[in-house]
């Protein structure tokens, strides 16, 4: 049995992540963190966890959580929770980091694109990217792993089989991409109450966002660098409902692509993958809510590579795809309370 502490226990993607912990048989949660000035209960904070976990929220030194924990699971904002991160790894225990903070492997890109200075740059370049499908034999056993972004799961997902293969160019990606409102976290915003996001889709991030370099690097990887690094064009856009992401994603085709070698790449890829189904017919978030699932749909028309991948933001998105990682890091069946 596994002791795990969860760090910002009190958003929705701590939600989800214990909703998940709960059914593990192999985890056992013996601490959960808050940054409030208050120590609520989970129950308090959760209702939804009524009776499965007798904890309070707490504010908790490393030290503390070391003594109590094996794994850590940090839930954290950007920069926060590297200075977390860095203590617990160096405390000996595996952390699965559920930020940005270990996504990206070059500080000054890191740095430029969130605003402050790093404060745990040594470890940027050894940490694993936590997408199972591309990256399973670097997670296996590893001390630290950066959990990937929900939009860069679902646009990496749709994608990269298809650069892979050289099915299509590595220039001229355009990434269109809409999420439920509960991806922009649980404190509350102006834009995102009821009267104003209610009846209302709207674009955010246009040119800005900072999934963009975390999507570059990844697939850029995956070309392998040919035609050079892969630079996309992506735009999120919030959709006025819970929960669920969809990226579709315009791409040039390669010399003598069709609509059956795209296909026959994908199938390639994820036939044998547990959470990614290849569908014939466009998907919707509702078929995969709630669920560490990923669908993807592919077809040629008019000379353009469409690609549209749905994930639940919350779960394949953050907090099932850590999850995945936890039971990789420790030899388990990496299906194990998510099915």
């Amino acid at each position: 049995m596994l002791r795990v502490a969860v760090y910002g226990a009190s958003g929705y993607t701590g939600l989800e992540l214990l909703k998940l912990l709960a059914r593990h048989p192999h985890a056992q949660v013996t601490a959960v963190t808050t940054r409030q000035e208050d120590t609520p209960t989970l129950e308090q904070v959760h209702p939804q966890l009524t009776g499965l976990f007798d904890l309070w929220l707490e504010q908790l030194t490393a030290d503390e959580v070391a003594q109590r924990a094996d794994v850590a699971f940090t839930c954290l904002p950007h920069a926060a929770s590297a200075e977390v991160v860095k203590e617990l790894v160096d405390r000996g225990l595996r952390v699965i980091d559920l930020s940005a903070d270990y996504r990206l492997t070059d500080r000054a890109i890191y740095e430029h694109w969130y605003g402050v200075t790093h404060p745990d740059p040594e470890r940027l370049t050894t940490t694993p990217y936590g997408l199972p499908e591309l990256f399973r034999e670097e997670i296996r056993g590893a001390k630290l792993v950066a959990n990937p972004g929900c939009y860069p799961t679902a646009a990496i997902l749709g994608l990269a089989p298809l650069l892979r293969a050289g099915l299509i160019e590595t220039s001229g990606i355009v990434i269109d991409a809409k999420s439920g409102v509960s991806g922009a976290g649980r404190n509350p915003k102006q834009h995102l109450h009821f009267p104003e996001c209610n009846e209302n889709l709207s674009p955010y991030g246009v040119g800005t966002h900072r999934h963009m370099p975390e999507i570059d690097q990844v697939l850029s990887r995956v070309a392998g660098g040919r035609s050079g690094a892969v630079e996309v064009v992506f735009t999120p856009h919030l959709v006025p409902m819970d929960r669920g992401e969809m990226c579709t994603s315009y791409a040039l085709p390669a010399a003598d692509v069709t609509t059956e070698s795209l296909n026959a790449a994908l199938h390639a890829a994820y036939d044998n993958e547990p959470f990614i189904s290849v569908v014939q017919t466009p998907p919707g978030t509702k078929d995969v809510a709630h669920s560490n699932r990923c669908h993807v749909y592919t077809r040629l028309v008019r000379g353009r590579v469409i690609v549209v991948s749905v994930i639940d933001n919350l779960i394949k998105g953050a907090s099932g795809a850590a999850i995945q990682n936890f039971n990789l890091m420790h030899g388990l069946d990496e299906t194990i309370a998510l099915r």
